[in-house]
């Protein structure tokens, strides 16, 4: 029988290869990123570009943006347009729960879970979700941890006739960025596609600049830069164009 699985890509290089390991292991991938009225918008970009590129190797998503955008003025997150500027340093960092929004996962989980359910229930087959949650969000991000997705789970086949369709993929539950990264090598190979074509089409930084490329202060960005690292590559996003430079040239203090 197919397999089937809904993803929640954020554009992100967890969830972009989260959407690789999909790609490799199920028939029919449906992917949904969502539009809530998050600063680093430009993650929406890269996530576009990416199912584009997988499409020109063969390689088919169905994606769709889910627009939430009308929660902007409601959400207090330093995430969120309007919110104070987002806190810089590691995730260990008590301020980075700065960078929380409320509900977030728990919001992104239930669209997920339905659109999983309604395509299992029309197609007549089993249907997982798939979600990048890893070791390295536990700390600042309760709803990034397992007793918060099997409480979410229970309350889903608690609300939903034969929620006994719908199953979870969270590979990378106990792995870091590194870790994924390692996986991402492996997946790009079994795929026939290119390391550096992907990841160039991701985005790690709640705190890009106008070009889209980070300025390696916030958390997601300083934990992406330490696992290209480790892994011994060079990040394939070019993360000082001429037009950063300028910017942080004008921003110095004179």
């Amino acid at each position: 029988m197919a397999k089937n699985v809904v993803v929640s890509l954020s554009g992100g290089m967890d969830s972009s290869t989260l959407l690789l390991r999909c790609l490799s292991e199920y028939d029919n991938v449906t992917a949904l990123s969502f539009d809530y009225g998050q600063k680093h918008r430009v993650e929406l970009e890269r996530a576009q570009s990416l199912v584009d590129y997988l499409a020109a190797n063969g390689l088919q998503v169905n994606y769709q943006v889910i627009k939430l955008d009308g929660l902007v003025n409601l959400l207090n997150s330093n995430l969120v347009q309007g919110g104070e500027d987002v806190p810089e340093g590691h995730y260990e960092e008590d301020n980075m729960k700065a960078t929380v929004v409320p509900n977030r996962n728990k919001i992104f989980a239930s669209i997920t879970q339905a659109v999983a359910l309604s395509a299992a229930n029309a197609n007549g087959l089993d249907t997982d979700i798939a979600l990048g949650i890893h070791a390295g969000d536990h700390a600042i991000y309760p709803d990034c941890r397992q007793e918060f997705r099997d409480a979410d789970d229970a309350a889903f086949r608690i609300g939903n006739w034969e929620a006994e369709k719908v199953g979870y993929f969270t590979p990378y539950l106990d792995t870091d960025k590194l870790g994924i990264l390692k996986d991402g090598e492996v997946l790009v190979d079994k795929l026939g596609i290119e390391f550096d074509e992907v990841y160039k089409r991701t985005n790690t930084s709640y705190k890009p600049y106008p070009s889209g490329n980070s300025d390696y202060k916030s958390a997601s960005s300083v934990e992406r830069i330490e696992a290209f690292i480790d892994l011994g590559r060079k990040d394939p996003v070019n993360m000082r164009t001429r037009l950063d430079r300028w910017i942080m040239k004008l921003q110095k203090p004179m």
